[in-house]
């Protein structure tokens, strides 16, 4: 017989309901181990016994800290995620360099200095400006 029709629908459904729950509170405990990790403001002995405590008595534990550390940690996240952003940002303009303007500048530097001719220049010139276009 097969085991589908041994096993109702309401009870996948539960079956369901309760790995949801399961794998949303291993994921919150993952989440706050690595906030205290991650925390400077505290030591090392307070590190170890929240992780204790999460460990031996894990609804206790994670509920006590969300209680007593919710703000500091939504402010570590958002410091993280801006610090982040600011490097991502900085990156980008590193590789993007400033523009059509300096590849000109560049060329004409290379006019000037007489490593290139007027017409290398010039094709330097209408390829960065048909570029921007």
């Amino acid at each position: 017989m097969p085991l589908a029709a041994d096993y109702p629908f309401l009870d996948l459904f539960w079956t369901m309901i309760i790995f949801f729950i399961w794998v949303s509170f291993f994921w919150l405990l993952i989440s706050i181990a690595g906030d205290v990790f991650r925390r400077h403001d505290i030591g090392g002995g307070t590190k170890a016994l929240w992780l204790i405590l999460m460990v031996f008595l894990p609804f206790i534990g994670v509920f006590a800290y969300l209680i007593a550390n919710n703000d500091g940690m939504a402010k570590r996240n958002l410091e993280r995620a801006q610090s982040q952003q600011a490097r991502t940002d900085e990156y980008v303009r590193s590789v993007a360099g400033a523009g059509t303007a300096s590849e000109i500048a560049k060329a004409k530097e290379l006019l000037d200095s007489g490593t290139i001719t007027q017409s290398e220049f010039d094709a330097i010139k209408g390829k960065a400006l048909g570029a921007s276009a």
